[in-house]
């Protein structure tokens, strides 16, 4: 201490230029002074239970903020690294809530919604464009329309003339709605039927195939056409009950053995499985090294991001090009197709040919 005579005070300046030095250390070197105690509490040993007098009454007493009872077997899984990831939920949501899908001459409007919630909102749908419905069967998921020509709305809607003329062609609508590949969605196809008079009974939705460019394009606009209706609609969607009965059984099945997947069924056919496995390889961050489509199969690169990083020696060469380490590969057996996965000879990667089905499944369902 340092004392200055003839001011009638005593001042401290060595203590303060300590004190000083000491937070502008702990200012430079941030947090690293504070110890973290962020997973002390995983090893913390169970205190002494509350001893209360013999005259106190239990029941007034509790625990504050109450923590849940772990077993000490569970004890070590509680670590951040150790943590399950939760489950990935937008496997659940479309990117799109209504989007229009094409394959192999086939038009399905694919709506991120349970049938039986699509089934009453069709109905307004045929309603407000002037269509009364005919027949329909919740079962089947089909709804077909009474004829189109009556009414000067549905004529605009299924492409009649201005003109009515009593030989012109008698048309009607069918809609038909499934359940979708991917869980928790429905298709919906609709087409135009040519016919000689008001039909007596459904017509077989099988009974039509090989649509016309003319025929596919009006599909696409009416698709279209009632996608932009339930998307208006959406927040006043009542539920039916009989629509509910549709044949909902999944279309994709992982097929296990000794709780490890072996294969994947689907029951479609050979191009729309082969559609949808193409479409789960890439929305999966798969890469598809090669593929051949006539004989059935995917060469696939699933190493892990570590295993792909090259680190410090990539100028060498190009070694975090994708690499063939599993094949993919569908094959038609009975009604449906399969499809089954094998690592190709000396591969040393961490991911095996389970944890790659497993993968595709979630991203297929």
């Amino acid at each position: 201490m340092q004392v200055l005579k003839g001011t009638g005070s005593t001042l401290m300046f060595k203590p303060i230029v300590v004190a000083s030095g000491l937070l502008l250390l702990a200012a430079a070197s941030g947090c690293s002074l504070v110890e973290d105690r962020s997973e002390r509490y995983v090893n913390a040993t169970e205190g002494k239970p509350l001893e209360l007098p013999e005259t106190a009454d239990d029941s007034r007493f509790s625990q504050t903020m109450p923590i849940r009872d772990v077993q000490p077997a569970d004890a070590s899984k509680m670590y951040p690294s150790d943590i399950p990831r939760p489950p990935d939920m937008t496997s659940d949501i479309l990117d799109e809530n209504y989007v229009i899908e094409e394959l192999d001459g086939r038009l399905w409007l694919l709506v991120n919604d349970v049938p039986g919630r699509i089934w009453p909102a069709v109905n307004s749908y045929l309603s407000e464009r002037g269509l009364g419905v005919g027949f329909d069967s919740p079962q089947l998921g089909i709804l077909q329309t009474e004829l189109a020509n009556f009414s000067k709305r549905a004529r605009n809607l299924v492409e009649l003339s201005d003109n009515p003329s009593a030989g012109e062609q008698k048309v009607v609508l069918q809609v038909r709605m499934a359940p979708g590949v991917r869980r928790k969605t429905t298709e919906v196809q609709v087409r135009r039927l040519d016919v000689e008079d008001q039909p007596d009974e459904l017509i077989p939705w099988t009974g039509v195939s090989d649509p016309s460019e003319q025929a596919l394009e009006l599909q696409r606009r009416l698709l279209s056409d009632l996608g932009d209706f339930l998307r208006a609609r959406e927040e006043t969607k009542s539920f039916s009950r009989a629509a509910s009965g549709m044949v909902s059984d999944p279309l994709v099945r992982l097929i296990s053995e000794n709780d490890e997947a072996v294969s994947i069924r689907m029951e479609l056919d050979y191009g729309r499985s082969w559609a949808e496995v193409s479409r789960a390889l890439t929305d999966s961050g798969i890469p598809v090294v090669d593929l051949n489509r006539s004989e059935g199969w995917f060469h696939v690169d699933f190493r892990t991001e570590d295993e792909r990083d090259p680190g410090w020696f990539s100028w060498f060469g190009d070694k975090d090009a994708p690499q063939h380490t599993h094949t993919v590969s569908l094959s038609q057996q009975s009604d449906a197709i399969v499809i089954s996965a094998e690592d190709v000879p000396g591969y040393t990667g961490s991911r095996t040919t389970p944890d790659l089905l497993e993968q595709l499944f979630d991203y297929l369902y």
